[in-house]
Parts: C-alpha cells; structure tokens; sequence
C-alpha cells in the first residue's frame, strides 16, 4: 500500500479561473508528476470530504460504484504500474507492476496521449452497486456519476497547471486485459494527465 500525502481542500485559483483556462490538452512534456500532484487529482475524483463519509463527485443514493485506477509512467516516489485508489484510506494499492501506458494506448486505437502522458487515470463502474437499488436506471446513473468524477480531475488538474483530456474511445475488454481489472469494473473513460507541452486541443 502507498499511503498518499493529506490532499489539500483550499487553493489558490478560484474556480471561475479555472473554468476559464480548462482545455482539452494531448500533447505532454517529460516532467514527472509528483505524488503530492496524484494525490490531489485522486481527492478531487473520489476522495472523502465530509465525516460522513461522502464523496467530491455526487453519487446517486450514495452507492458509489466508481472504481479509480491509476496507470502510473513517469512519476516521482511512485515505481510505474497499475494501482487502484481507495477513498477510504486515501492510499493506492498495486495491482500490477511495470509501465502499462503503452499497452494501454495501443487497446485505446493507439492514441499517443495516453502513452505520452506521465500518468492515465481510469475510472471504472461497478454497475450492480447501483442496480441493486435502482435497476435498469443505473446504468445511466453510473455514467454520470463518471462525468462528474472526470470533471473534477479536468477542474483540479488546471489548478495544479497541468493538462489532460478525456478519452471515450478504446477497447473495453483490452483494457480490462491490460490493467489487470475484475470483469465486473468496466471501464468508462481514460484521463491521461500531465504537464503541457505541445499541441492543444479544443
């Protein structure tokens, strides 16, 4: 387990800036990422903000069928592999060793920012957690849920000055292959993350 350092829950950009300067960003320098930098972006997706126990994305009945996975590259005090994020001890579990952004890139049509990026966040739904109370509605639910956890990493990343871009398009089971993930964690969307350099997109 990699205990990750306490996030921070005040900044100093406002959230108007932020949503002024946010961009689709896919082209990456090398500068790695630093855990302070993973930790913060991890908090912002799924993190714990209250007492109680609830989340900085909304979650419908509070069910939270996310899963957060991190496909570490080139990052500072973090060896490269697969982890998965708990929100509860705010900590990342290895689930499989090695740089996996390669092997992620090609089974997501080969798109070169996701193996040019320091890290790839994965966010995965777990849609029976929300079909037990729900039924066939959450499936909907699920993928909004993943909306606003993305969101909140696009929004957070701007306010640590780094770049990302949500990816849609890849192979389901190729990535479940690639990472590592129980058959039931289906992957909804890729965020790769890091410093810019280079080409912006829209």
């Amino acid at each position: 387990m990699v205990k990750l350092p306490p996030a921070r829950s005040e900044g100093h950009v406002s959230i108007e800036s932020v949503l002024s300067l946010r961009r689709s960003i896919r082209s990456y320098s090398k500068r790695p990422l630093s855990l302070n930098d993973l930790s913060q972006l991890l908090w912002a997706a799924q993190g714990i903000n209250s007492r109680d126990i609830r989340r900085t994305a909304p979650s419908a009945g509070a069910l939270y069928p996310l899963e957060l996975y991190l496909v570490a590259g080139l990052t500072t005090d973090l060896s490269p592999g697969v982890y998965r994020y708990s929100s509860e001890q705010h900590s990342l579990h290895l689930i499989k060793e090695f740089d996996q952004r390669l092997a992620l890139s090609r089974v997501a049509l080969n798109q070169e920012c996701i193996a040019a990026a320091p890290a790839c966040f994965v966010i995965a739904g777990v849609y029976r957690r929300t079909a037990m109370k729900y039924g066939k509605r959450a499936r909907r639910y699920v993928q909004l849920e993943a909306g606003h956890a993305s969101e909140n990493i696009l929004l957070q990343a701007v306010a640590l000055k780094l770049g990302t871009v949500v990816v849609g398009a890849f192979d389901d089971q190729g990535v479940q292959r690639v990472l590592d993930l129980p058959t039931e964690h289906e992957p909804l969307l890729l965020i790769p993350v890091g410093f810019p350099g280079g080409r912006v997109g829209e």
